[in-house]
C-alpha cells in the first residue's frame, strides 16, 4: 500500500486548568495524549470509545478547528505531503475544502434563518466556487444525491425531520467535493431506522465520490457496519487498532473486550456475559501511573502500574497497547 491520505503522529492536546485571581495554570487536562494513526484513501476508520475519551477532540484537531499542543498532521495532496500544522490564514482557508465535517446534532447544526439552498451553497460562496448558475447547479446535484426533492431548497430547517436535516448537513459537507470527511457521531441523535438509512447513504456516497471517512462513534454496531478498520480510544490514547473483522472476532486489549460485552446482543441466550468494569473512567487531569486502564482491568499485574504500554504490532495486523496482549485470549462479538 502507498502512503496514507492522512497521517497523525504524536497528536496531543492539553487544556490548562486555571485557578485564582491571576488565573494561573495549576494543571493540565490531557484530552488527547500522543495519538498515532493513518487513514488510507477510500477507507473508513472508525474511532470508538466512551464519552470523554478524546474522540471528538481528535477530529477537531485534524480539521484545525482547535490548536494542537504538539504533534504532526500530514495530508497527501497531489502526491505531496502537506503539513497541516504549518498552514495559516488564506492558505489554510483554501485547503479546508479538502476536509469537511458532518456534525452530530442535525437540529442545532443548521441555521434556522437560512433556506436549505443557502445552507448548502454557503461553503461554495465562501470558497468562491463560481457564479450563481454554477452554484445552483452544484446545489441541485447534491440535493439529488441526498434523495431530497428540489422543492425542499426553498424551505427552512424547521420543516424537516431529523433524518432529512442530517441529509442536508451531509450535502453541505460534500459541497466542495472534499477528500476526507470527519463524521462526528452523525447518527447518534437519530432513530434506529433512520440511522440505517444514513449509514447506507454514507456508503453510497463514498463509492460514488471516492470519499475517505474518519467515523467517530460510540455505537459498536454502527462502527462494525461502516468501518474498514477500527481504532479504540481510552483516556486520550489509542489502545488498539485493527481491521473490523479481526477486532470484532478477537480483540487484543481488555478495554475493547469490555466495550464489546456491553453491546446489545442479537439473541438474549447467546451465553456471553457483560463485563462490568469497576471504578470510574480515568480522570484526564490526573491519570494513574502506567496503563491508564489498569485500575479497572481484571487482567492487571504489577507491571501495568509501572510503565505505559506502547502501541505495538501484533500478529494478524493488530496494534495494541497492552503489556500482555500476546498472552490474553479475549472474547469478541463473533466468537
Amino acid at each position: 500500500m502507498g502512503e496514507p491520505l492522512l497521517e497523525v503522529k504524536d497528536l496531543t492536546k492539553f487544556f490548562p486548568i486555571r485557578s485564582g485571581l491571576l488565573r494561573r495554570t495549576i494543571g493540565q487536562i490531557k484530552a488527547v495524549d500522543g495519538v498515532n494513526f493513518g487513514i488510507d484513501e477510500g477507507e473508513t476508520l472508525g474511532l470508538v470509545g466512551e464519552s470523554g475519551c478524546g474522540k471528538t477532540t481528535t477530529g477537531r484537531l485534524i480539521l484545525r478547528l482547535i490548536p494542537r499542543t504538539r504533534g504532526q498532521i500530514a495530508f497527501r495532496l497531489d502526491d505531496k505531503q502537506v503539513d497541516l500544522c504549518s498552514l495559516a490564514g488564506k492558505e489554510l482557508r483554501t485547503f479546508r475544502q479538502n476536509m469537511q465535517l458532518i456534525l452530530q446534532d442535525p437540529f442545532s447544526s443548521l441555521n434556522p434563518r437560512m433556506t436549505v439552498f443557502d445552507i448548502i451553497a454557503e461553503p461554495l460562496r465562501a470558497q468562491g466556487f463560481g457564479k450563481r448558475k454554477a452554484i445552483e447547479a452544484r446545489v441541485r446535484e447534491l440535493t439529488e444525491a441526498m434523495g431530497l426533492k428540489p422543492d425542499f431548497l426553498r424551505r427552512y430547517p424547521h420543516a424537516f425531520s431529523g433524518g432529512q436535516r442530517q441529509r442536508i448537513g451531509i450535502a453541505r459537507a460534500l459541497a466542495l467535493n472534499p477528500r476526507l470527511v470527519v463524521c462526528d457521531e452523525p447518527v447518534s441523535a437519530l432513530d434506529v431506522s433512520v440511522q440505517a438509512q444514513i449509514i447506507n447513504l454514507l456508503k453510497d456516497l463514498q463509492a460514488e465520490f471516492g470519499l475517505t471517512y474518519l467515523f467517530i462513534a460510540h455505537d459498536l454496531s454502527v462502527v462494525e457496519n461502516i468501518s474498514s478498520r477500527v481504532a479504540v480510544m481510552y483516556a486520550g490514547r489509542i489502545v488498539e487498532i485493527a481491521g473490523t473483522d479481526a477486532l470484532f472476532s478477537r480483540p487484543a486489549h481488555p478495554y475493547t473486550e469490555a466495550l464489546m460485552s456491553a453491546a446489545p446482543k442479537p439473541h438474549p441466550r447467546d451465553g456471553k456475559k457483560r463485563i462490568i468494569l469497576p471504578g470510574e473512567v480515568a480522570d484526564p487531569s490526573n491519570l494513574p501511573p502506567g496503563c491508564a486502564f489498569h485500575p479497572r482491568c481484571r487482567y492487571r499485574a504489577k507491571r501495568c502500574s509501572e510503565g505505559v504500554p506502547a502501541l505495538r504490532d501484533l500478529p494478524g495486523g493488530h496494534l495494541a497497547a497492552c503489556h500482555f496482549a500476546e498472552q490474553l485470549d479475549l472474547q469478541g462479538v463473533r466468537r
